[in-house]
């Protein structure tokens, strides 16, 4: 290892730099969740309640899956970045139901059409064991 005129060799420098990188990732991921879960916070029921019950499926089926905000409703994102998953709230488009959709990512594929979205009043626990399974398909279990 030379040092350079920091005192710091090449590596350590580059070491610094990528756990600089990750801190500011892990802080970012920290902020989204937040944010994620300020907005369910803030929905007006059944929205409220059925958004949480999809937060805690995503959370247990796809740990993978990062929580953030799109077009201001809560969503589930790949390591790239890129939706799985998101939740629109009834009351956004003044409808009588919330929106569960799935995009390009999901591999929800089923023969050459399948469905990506789905309307929902109300989860019940059948229900439930309907998302877990979208869920797990989407990211590929």
């Amino acid at each position: 290892m030379t040092r350079s005129g920091s005192g710091f060799s090449p590596e350590e420098r580059a070491a610094m730099r990528q756990r600089a990188k990750e801190l500011k990732a892990e802080q970012s991921a920290a902020e989204a969740l937040q944010a994620v879960l300020e907005r369910i916070a803030e929905l007006e029921e059944p929205d409220r309640t059925n958004a949480e019950r999809v937060h805690a499926i995503v959370g247990e089926v796809a740990p993978m899956l990062r929580p953030k905000l799109l077009y201001g409703s809560p969503a589930y994102a790949g390591a790239d970045g890129k939706p799985v998953l998101f939740f629109q709230e009834r009351a956004r488009f003044k409808g009588r139901y919330a929106n569960l959709t799935f995009f390009g990512p999901a591999q929800l594929d089923d023969g050459t059409m399948w469905p990506t979205s789905w309307a929902v009043t109300e989860l019940t626990e059948e229900d439930e064991g309907v998302v877990r399974e979208l869920v797990r398909r989407a990211v590929g279990g």
